[in-house]
């Protein structure tokens, strides 16, 4: 798409890469519009089944927003209801893997907590650094963090802004593998590929599912899976999955 900001496909399986790795993947405004676009073709295309996001180079996934871009904007106000790239991550309706290798920090770390799975390289490094620049986190770090690793690892990471490394992240939950940094990528495709072998409406509605399961109480989230469960049973690929299930054979799902 541009040099700053890639996006491939190679059969159901996208990959969004920041691609700006002198500056350590950092965001600005014009990559932000770039990842909309990105997400908004990955939403339209079906034969997106699952999606890669990723930095290029060996030092970050991303380090967050180009501070130097922070002052380019007029007023708070005009800051407040910037492009919010991390709401892009949240507008994916495909399951979107983080393959966070180096640096995830700032809005770099939010936007892979609104990925679904979080694997990481041995060399990363995951933090939430605002508080030593006078501000917070804007992309959701706060609520994503809470849940994902617990109130009180959340504060920590947040009220020191210190980084945790790839071990402590997935002894607290915050990715779920690490691997050596030649291997991250490669490992992460093969997750989506194995992602985009599934039922592509079941899959999509999945992730949806997993968004409402930490937002609602216990008993609207069970209802609301129910729901879901009813519509995906309807399905084409869910009568297809039945035969195939009967005829001892690999299901071969069409999204329908």
């Amino acid at each position: 798409m541009t040099s700053h900001l890639n996006l491939s496909r190679d059969g159901h399986v996208a990959l969004i890469e920041f691609n700006r790795p002198d500056k350590l993947n950092a965001m600005t405004p014009e990559m932000a519009d770039l990842l909309e676009q990105a997400v908004a073709q990955c939403n339209a295309d079906d034969a997106v089944r699952a999606v890669v996001l990723t930095g290029a180079g060996p030092k970050a996934f991303c380090a967050g927003s180009d501070i130097a871009e922070l002052d380019t904007y007029a007023s708070p106000w005009e800051f407040r209801n910037r492009r919010e790239y991390c709401d892009c991550i949240r507008a994916l309706r495909k399951p979107i893997i983080a393959a966070i290798n180096g640096y995830a920090f700032g809005g770099g770390l939010e936007m892979a907590l609104a990925c679904d799975i979080r694997i990481a390289s041995d060399n990363a490094r995951l933090g939430a650094p605002e508080i030593k620049l006078g501000w917070i986190g804007g992309g959701g770090v706060t609520a994503h963090l809470v849940h994902a690793i617990g109130q009180s690892n959340a504060a920590w990471m947040i009220l020191t802004g210190d980084p945790v490394h790839a071990g402590q992240a997935l002894a607290w939950g915050l990715v779920s593998e690490v691997t050596a940094p030649d291997a991250l990528r490669q490992r992460a495709l093969e997750l989506a590929a194995l992602v985009a072998a599934r039922a592509p409406i079941a899959a999509q509605t999945a992730r949806a599912n997993l968004r409402a399961a930490v937002s609602m109480p216990l008993e609207k989230a069970v209802e609301y899976e129910r729901d879901l469960q009813t519509i995906c049973f309807a399905t084409e690929d869910a009568m297809e999955g039945r035969r195939a299930f009967k005829e001892k054979r690999q299901p071969v799902f069409q999204g329908r």
